[in-house]
């Protein structure tokens, strides 16, 4: 009998270092995005890294509960008042696809990474 367990994308990816890294350098990107950056005004981003490490650490199965707003709730107010469509959600996905090339995570990894990321547009956008 096999008593190994598969390890998490979490793990595969590098773990809390690797996970903090990558927010760091997401973030930045994602402050230098024109279309993007009018989503951050106010945003104390020290908060909004913690959280999205917390988030990515539980959606990638790195242990841990997510302790924070479902998707839709979390963003209800951007589509609302900001106008939050589904093209910048895609400019982020592919802020997020540049980051993880940048930290030269293998292309397996980024496509499963990815692919979680895309089951989040439709719950984001109410199409669920």
């Amino acid at each position: 009998m096999c008593t190994e367990t598969a390890q998490s994308l979490y793990d595969r990816l590098g773990g809390a270092a690797a996970v903090q890294a990558a927010v760091g350098i997401f973030y930045a990107r994602l402050l230098k995005d024109a279309a993007l950056m009018p989503f951050f005004e106010g945003v104390d981003m020290k908060a909004q890294e913690r959280k999205q490490v917390a988030f990515m650490t539980y959606v990638f199965g790195g242990a841990g509960a997510y302790q924070g707003r479902d998707l839709a709730a979390a963003h209800r107010r951007l589509i609302l008042e900001k106008g939050l469509k589904e093209e910048h959600f895609d400019l982020v996905a592919g802020h997020l696809l540049a980051t993880l090339t940048e930290l030269q995570v293998p292309a397996p990894l980024i496509e499963e990474a990815m692919g979680v990321v895309a089951t989040a547009k439709p719950v984001i956008f109410g199409r669920v």
